[in-house]
This record gives structure tokens, sequence and C-alpha cells, in this order.
């Protein structure tokens, strides 16, 4: 009997199969490929972000100073294009009212649409993390790097803190996540839910320029993508990323349950 990892299955072979599941992916792979090929070309650095005087001195921190730059736009955009896509491509091809009548309930369809979507978020942090490391390393050196506290930190402690690091900044992304999914079933139309949830992001992002809203900054989502620098505090800060736990699922869980009863609601017979 068909179970949600059959339809989970099921939806990462849909995934496969899509174009903008490689072009996400090529993206995430070429940008710090570029970002490392730049910087052999010229001797400076960005200078004005954290770790940024160091790329020349250690490929480990170039990753980092990669996840600076691509947090606010790039990833969610990432993430947004399938999680967006996920529900409202079915309703675009036609194919949803013959998935609702399968041996499944609509629970393990929605959980298996929602892992999917996870399944690719995950899948393109880790790829950028290690073609940053990679191209880094071979352009900079396995070097030990200088932590946000000023103490020096060995080459394999860098490492694992820079997987680490990817690992806290995924917390806000599968918030993102939660939001395109729930979008993707809410407007039935993926331009409308990839752009609705990088808009939301991006309106969000206000709220620090806003004056008199300083206040509310830290506990919104995409302050939480600066949390990850509390594993590059000795000793590690574990605060903001204790935070970006509980505020990121103040964000996804109610998302996540808005899309199940959007999908658990759905005509059958309208498609």
């Amino acid at each position: 009997m068909p179970t949600a990892f059959t339809a989970y299955r099921w939806e990462l072979r849909k995934l496969r199969a899509q174009k903008r599941t490689y072009m996400g992916l090529a993206t995430v792979a070429l940008i710090p490929l570029a970002f490392v090929i730049a910087l052999s070309v010229r001797r400076g650095g960005p200078n004005d972000v954290a770790f940024g005087r160091y790329v020349h001195q250690s490929g480990l921190v170039i990753p980092l100073v990669i996840l600076i730059f691509a947090a606010n736009f790039l990833l969610p955009l990432v993430t947004a294009l399938v999680a967006g896509d996920i529900v409202a491509n079915e309703d675009h091809n036609g194919t949803l009212k013959t998935i609702l009548t399968r041996s499944l309930d609509r629970s393990q369809i929605f959980t298996a649409k929602l892992l999917a979507a996870v399944t690719y978020a995950i899948v393109a942090l880790v790829l950028m993390c290690t073609v940053a490391t990679v191209a880094g390393t071979i352009a900079s050196g396995f070097h030990p790097i200088v932590s946000l506290s000023g103490t020096r930190v060995s080459a394999p402690t860098a490492l694992a803190l820079v997987y680490l690091s990817f690992g806290v900044y995924c917390i806000p992304t599968l918030a993102i996540v939660a939001i395109g999914v729930f979008l993707s079933a809410a407007t039935r139309n993926s331009a409308a839910a990839v752009v609705g949830t990088v808009m939301f992001v991006l309106l969000l992002n206000l709220v620090d320029i806003i004056p008199g809203l300083e206040g509310l900054a830290p506990y919104v989502l995409p302050h939480q993508y600066d949390a990850w620098m509390g594993f590059l505090r000795s000793p590690i800060d574990w605060n903001p990323i204790v935070r970006a736990i509980w505020v990121s699922a103040l964000f996804a869980v109610p998302s996540c349950f808005a899309g199940y009863l959007v999908f658990l609601r759905r005509d059958v017979a309208g498609g």
C-alpha cells in the first residue's frame, strides 16, 4: 500500500525532471565559482563585511562571506523557485486531480510535497557550501581562520564550523520553504507563489530600516539569517541560534498548517 514515503519518492522524481530544479542548483554552484575567480584576478577583498579581509589568507572564510552576500535575496529566491511551484505546478499542468484521486490521502501527498521542497533547499545549501569550500581552498589554501572574537581557529575546526554555520542558516530557510508551499497551494500560480515568497521576505527586511521598529528586528525571519555567526565566536554564542529556531518555527508552523488546510479542502472536481 502506498505511503507518504512513496509519494515523497514520486515528488523527488518530478523535481529531477524539472528545469528549474537544475537552474537553482546551477546558480548556487556558479556563484561561489564566480566569486573565487573574481578574487583570483584582484588583490583586494570585500573588507567591509565579516571575514572579508581574510579571503586571501584562508579559503575557509570564502563560504562564510558568500553566505553573507547571498543570505537576503539569492538563497530565498532559489528556495522559493521550488517551494512556490511544487503544488501550483500541478494546477498549471492539470495533474492535481489525478494525484488527489490516487490511493493516498491528502495529508500524505501534502507531506510528500513539503518534504521534497525541504530536501531541495537542503541540497542547495550543501552544494553551495561544498563548492565554495573546495574552490576557496584551492584558491586561498586550507588554513586556520580568525573568529569574530579575534581567536585563531584551526583549519579542521573551521571546516566543521563552516558546515555548522550553513546548517544554522538552513533553519530560517526551512521557514521560507513552508511559506512558499503555503502560497503555492493557496494561489495555484507558480509565479505568484515564488514572487510572493521573495517579496514577503524582502518586506520583513524593511523592519531593520523603518524608524521605530528596530526593536522588532531580532524577532523577524530575515534577521535569523545571521544566527550562524554565533558559531564563529569564542565561546560559541548560542543565544542567536536558539532564537533562530523558535522565531523560524513561529513562521514555519502556521504556514505548514495553513497550507495543509488549503490543500485538504481543495476541490478535486475543479482541479
